[in-house]
């Protein structure tokens, strides 16, 4: 049956609707230096992302989680190229309907080896729509391989930091532990608490290059550390918890400056963060929201911290409302990436899909440095 010719209109004007929506989501997820957010990269995240949660929840194990999980940045990048591509073809395939002499048949004949290679249009309409098409294609493919490098050399940078944490923190990472640790030494008899103020300032600018490069990049947020029980969502929060924990406890001692710095730069890239993924994280927490950690949890920290003679200032029952004031700020951003992303259970990092008893940070015996 002959289509009428304002019906192919019609779904011209749709197909170069579909063209120019892949182009603006091409040029916003490759191009523009900022989180843009569109409905197509979107779709594809939450398809994606379902999928994995569907094949994961009934894995009770978190390593063989984590085995599947870390494919999904793979496929993330992988179905948006797909996606692009196929709006793509749709569109100019609905584009150069009206300028066949054929029906829809011609159309897809024509609009796919123009997408996916040579063309064999005769008519000159036809010919520079399958030009565009091909050219459209090549775009996209060329400008996703350039995004990777990119893509990978901010994965290096931040996974050498979250790397080089774990002998301070443990694995996974844990606030008090990497203060404990700090003051210990690994044994040697001689703390090294001194050295907090440079950690501080170097994760203070370690946040904000992560806020930078996973909100404009935001598959970056699902590329998880290469080792089961590192991540750098985990990473941060100890790094936050421990700075908030010295500030609270001891704050004659603590490096006020640092600390403060990198607590303000760290709870600024989560929420950011958090907001690029599309959860509603507010950009001022509610000071008298409190947190879900509990005081006996906060207890059990400060007990292991005397445990290694860490010098403590103030009574714990004292400190803990200051320990809330500052958590309160990064707490919900935190706890909303960790169970999205369902990393490492760790101490203090919230709930996750599965019901998973806490991993507690790994210690060297006495004396021993690994």
């Amino acid at each position: 049956m002959a289509v009428p010719i304002a019906a192919r209109d019609v779904a011209a004007v749709v197909g170069a609707l579909l063209v120019l929506t892949a182009a603006v989501s091409v040029v916003g997820t490759l191009i523009v230096p900022r989180s843009v957010s569109g409905w197509l990269t979107r779709w594809v995240g939450v398809i994606v992302d379902g999928a994995f949660k569907l094949i994961t929840s009934p894995i009770a194990s978190y390593r063989q989680r984590d085995r599947i999980l870390a494919a999904e940045a793979a496929a993330f990048l992988l179905s948006q190229l797909a996606a692009w591509l196929l709006i793509s073809f749709v569109g100019y395939t609905l584009l150069v309907w009206p300028f066949t002499s054929g029906g829809i048949t011609s159309a897809v004949t024509l609009a796919g080896p123009a997408v996916f290679g040579p063309n064999d249009a005769f008519g000159a309409a036809e010919r520079i729509i399958g030009d565009l098409a091909a050219g459209t294609a090549l775009i996209i493919v060329t400008l996703q391989i350039a995004y990777l490098p990119t893509l990978y050399s901010a994965f290096n940078r931040r996974e050498d930091d979250v790397s080089l944490l774990n002998a301070r923190a443990g694995v996974p990472s844990w606030g008090p532990e990497l203060l404990a640790r700090t003051h210990y030494a690994l044994g040697s008899g001689a703390s090294t608490i001194g050295t907090l103020p440079d950690l501080y300032e170097h994760w203070e600018g370690w946040a904000s290059d992560l806020a930078e490069s996973h909100t404009t990049y935001l598959p970056l947020v699902w590329f998880r550390s290469p080792r089961p029980l590192s991540s750098w969502v985990i990473s941060l929060l100890a790094v936050l918890d421990s700075a908030a924990l010295y500030l609270a406890l001891s704050p004659q001692s603590a490096p006020t400056v640092q600390a403060r710095l990198c607590l303000r730069s760290g709870f600024v890239c989560l929420r950011e963060i958090a907001q690029a993924m599309g959860f509603d994280i507010p950009d001022e927490p509610d000071p008298d929201a409190g947190i879900t950690l509990t005081y006996q949890e906060f207890l059990d920290a400060v007990a292991r911290l005397r445990k290694v003679e860490f010098r403590i200032e103030r009574d714990p029952a004292d400190a803990w409302p200051d320990f809330v004031g500052w958590r309160v700020n990064y707490e919900l951003a935190a706890y909303t990436i960790a169970y999205a992303l369902d990393v490492v259970p760790a101490m203090w990092s919230g709930p996750r899909r599965r019901p998973t008893p806490p991993i507690t940070a790994f210690r060297p015996s006495p004396g021993r440095v690994k």
